[in-house]
């Protein structure tokens, strides 16, 4: 039968001794047919219908990894079953789950011309979901390192460890119609070129769902680049719920203590570069908004979003941070945003608390932003005497708690946090409902319309540090007595053609409310 299979190029990992009964440790069986198959010069490893308990499994160059109907990888509890973590000098610079590979369940390092597909289910019951090589097993699902021409497609991942599927300096990325369940990361894509991420639903709520990233854990700064991410579901819901498709919301809160994640995000992991990406006909349910994130010395470039709809959104809709936390080497620069469009974005129920966001640093502008066609209606029902007081009970980040700040006394006076861990609640409760924009230029924002659910007594926008800002066709709920907008030391700002304004244009202005 051996023959057979080497002949066919069909390489049946019950003919190399599997057996598939989920008791029998199958991990040697399943490698035996893969390098079968690689000294053959390539072929496809056929898993058939069963459960087929496992420690690492090694990828080689030129082989098709094949799940059939019924059929389940499930990772074994046995620490021993698993590939050592291999040393990595650059640990420092990310989490040690991005600095290694080898401890995973399948892992591919400088393979090319590989694909793991069919309608299978890989459970990870059996990893950590931890991040790194401290005490052994295995805490990612899917790891590769240095590969190209890397299909994975129409399987599926419960409890994927730290990630579902971590991709690190590879090129040629295609993933397609998988569905992970999971209690950490979904798909974290990390210095990789030429992505394309389609027809894929990841529910993580304890971590991001898709996220992309530029680490240093190649031990040089690599962008992402030219990435793709179109037609894909991100969620919040309980863990297990989007497999058995329960969808359940008991879950109120990730282990940072913010609301449950599971958002498409770029960052935070962010010492190279990222170019030329697009995200679109993405639906976000129950989890964080969108996120854009440079705070390790990152230029985040080119970037299109588009056709977006948020529902049961737990913090901002939008979030655009540059930040200078500076986890990279010595004498990286602070990086940049700029040249970013968000357009047909739709989202309800968002946490009132932190409105959308906007903001870099002092002397480092998130620059040349356009946001067009824009709904977002927020639960609202905050003042903002609530802002100056920050009430613990409506600050439930580890970030703000720990941080071991004062909150501001005047509401306006929104915290800088330039060196910290970048989400949305590091500024704890934000003075504007809608949106918040600082150390901002170029910015421009048409057909925006905000509102809230339940009476909210705080602006709908306020700008802080910003200079050339147009506004166009901005319709925001008001509450009388408050205004729309509160500006302090702006320059050059155009509102037009907007409700409950009359054409304004402001030169320069140290405080203004309209």
């Amino acid at each position: 039968m051996c023959a057979l299979s080497l002949n066919a190029a069909v390489f049946d990992v019950k003919t190399f001794g599997a057996r598939g009964d989920g008791k029998t440790l199958d991990r040697d069986a399943i490698n035996k047919a893969i390098e079968a198959a690689s000294a053959a010069g390539g072929g496809t490893v056929v898993i058939p219908a069963g459960t087929y308990l496992s420690g690492s499994i090694r990828l080689r160059s030129n082989i098709t990894l094949q799940f059939d109907p019924g059929a389940t990888l499930e990772a074994a509890s046995d620490a021993a079953a698993y590939d050592a973590a291999e040393p990595n000098q650059w640990t420092q610079f990310q989490d040690s789950g991005h600095s290694h590979w080898h401890n995973s369940l399948i892992w591919g390092d400088g393979v090319e011309n590989v694909s793991i597909v069919g309608p299978g289910l890989i459970s990870g019951k059996g990893m950590t979901r931890g991040g790194g090589p401290q005490g052994a097993g295995a805490d990612k699902t899917v790891a590769l390192k240095l590969c190209r021409n890397v299909t994975l497609r129409d399987f599926s991942i419960s409890l994927g460890g730290h990630f579902g599927v971590l991709a690190t300096g590879v090129d040629n990325l295609t993933i397609d119609n998988l569905k992970i369940d999971t209690n950490r990361d979904g798909i974290d894509i990390d210095s990789c070129r030429n992505v394309r991420v389609s027809n894929t639903s990841v529910n993580a709520p304890n971590d991001d769902a898709i996220v992309l990233k530029t680490s240093f854990a190649l031990g040089s700064l690599r962008p992402t680049e030219h990435v793709t991410i179109t037609n894909c579901l991100v969620s919040g819901y309980d863990i297990g719920s989007l497999l058995d498709a329960t969808y359940k919301r008991t879950l109120a809160r990730a282990p940072d203590r913010d609301g449950p994640t599971g958002r498409v995000k770029i960052g935070t992991e962010s010492s190279g570069d990222f170019r030329n990406i697009t995200v679109s006909n993405v639906v976000f349910d129950r989890s964080r908004g969108l996120a854009l994130e440079s705070v390790d010395g990152a230029r985040i470039e080119d970037v299109a979003v588009s056709n977006i709809t948020m529902r049961d959104v737990s913090n901002a809709p939008i979030f655009i941070r540059l930040g200078s936390r500076m986890r990279a080497p010595e004498g990286t620069p602070i990086g940049a945003i700029r040249r970013v469009t968000i357009s047909n974005v739709v989202a309800s129920g968002a946490d009132p608390r932190y409105a959308s966001i906007i903001s870099g640093i002092p002397g480092h502008d998130v620059e040349d932003v356009a946001l067009s066609n824009i709904r977002l209606l927020y639960r609202g029902g905050l003042t903002l005497d609530q802002v100056a007081k920050q009430p613990a009970d409506l600050v439930n980040s580890f970030f703000f708690r720990s941080s071991g700040g004062v909150p501001p006394r005047e509401p306006f006076d929104t915290p800088e946090r330039e060196k910290e861990y970048p989400e949305p609640s590091m500024f704890g409760i934000v003075p504007a409902y809608g949106l918040l924009l600082r150390h901002a230029r170029g910015i421009e924002l048409s057909g925006i319309q905000v509102g809230f659910i339940e009476e909210d007594r705080r602006p709908a926008f306020v700008l802080d540090e910003v200079k050339d800002v147009a506004f166009d066709r901005v319709n925001a709920q008001k509450v009388p007595g408050v205004p729309s907008f509160v500006m302090k030391n702006v320059e050059n700002v155009d509102v037009h053609r907007s409700s409950h304004i009359s054409d304004t244009h402001v030169d320069r202005a140290e405080r203004k409310e309209m």
